[in-house]
């Protein structure tokens, strides 16, 4: 949540929205990825009654299908790829050297 924070410092995709700013959405998406639910609706509940995070029902499907906060998740996506890969090299962690045949490709994965 800290890289989500510290990019909103320089944002190009900033709006102020009322019912659910940026960085709450980006919170409630992580938030999903991680629960074990049924539904959206079963999560929106779930995040009000454990989480204490609340958001309307219309606000949060809407902002599912805003074109801009794709384009804000995708900003904060690879910064967070470029930040997680400096940090891995400057450590110098690699745990695909031992698989050779993934060299051609692009691995993202993180737990």
């Amino acid at each position: 949540m800290d890289n989500a924070v510290s990019a909103e410092r320089y944002p190009l995709w900033k709006r102020a929205c009322p019912g659910l700013n940026d960085i709450g959405f980006i919170r409630l998406g992580m938030l999903r990825c991680i629960s074990l639910v049924d539904s959206g609706r079963h999560f929106l509940q779930a995040a009000e009654e454990v989480h204490e995070e609340q958001c309307p029902l219309s606000t949060y499907f809407k902002s599912l299908k805003s074109p801009r906060r794709v384009r804000m998740l995708e900003a904060v996506e690879q910064q967070s790829y470029d930040i997680d890969s400096e940090t891995l090299s400057s450590h110098g962690i690699d745990y695909l050297k031992s698989f050779p045949e993934l060299n051609d490709y692009t691995v993202l994965a993180a737990d």
